[in-house]
């Protein structure tokens, strides 16, 4: 499972950045896939998930109440490529974002094994 991140990098509050995380080494199409984020000094927190062909819901999105409104993950199978479009971006939106595999929650994530190397954003003036 091979899991790279990118799009990350500097934005004004107000600003928008679309994160890519290209999928290798597994059947992506099949697979929840989900967005986690780390501040400095802070636990990961949940971002974003999205179903994949296995469930009955397929490619349905659900996101943190923190993020609801503002970030639209979305997929695209043929290509093993998953996405986060961020908009009306916050200082507290700063953070190392990550893609992993599986499905997540506010209270429950994938294993650290099922996640990329990460994406730093930077919100700031």
């Amino acid at each position: 499972v091979q899991l790279v991140e990118s799009g990350g990098g500097l934005a004004r509050p107000g600003g928008s950045l679309t994160l890519t995380c290209a999928a290798s080494g597994f059947s992506f199409r099949f697979y929840d896939m989900t967005w986690i984020r780390q501040a400095p000094g802070k636990g990961p927190e949940w971002v974003s998930s999205i179903t994949g062909l296995v469930d009955a819901d397929q490619n349905a999105p659900s996101y943190a109440d923190s993020v609801k409104g503002r970030f639209t993950v979305y997929r695209d199978n043929p290509k093993s490529t998953l996405y986060l479009q961020m908009a009306s971006l916050k200082p507290d939106d700063t953070a190392t974002y990550y893609c992993a595999r599986g499905r997540g929650s506010h209270s429950n994530l994938p294993s650290r094994g099922e996640w990329g190397q990460g994406t730093q954003v930077t919100v700031s003036p």
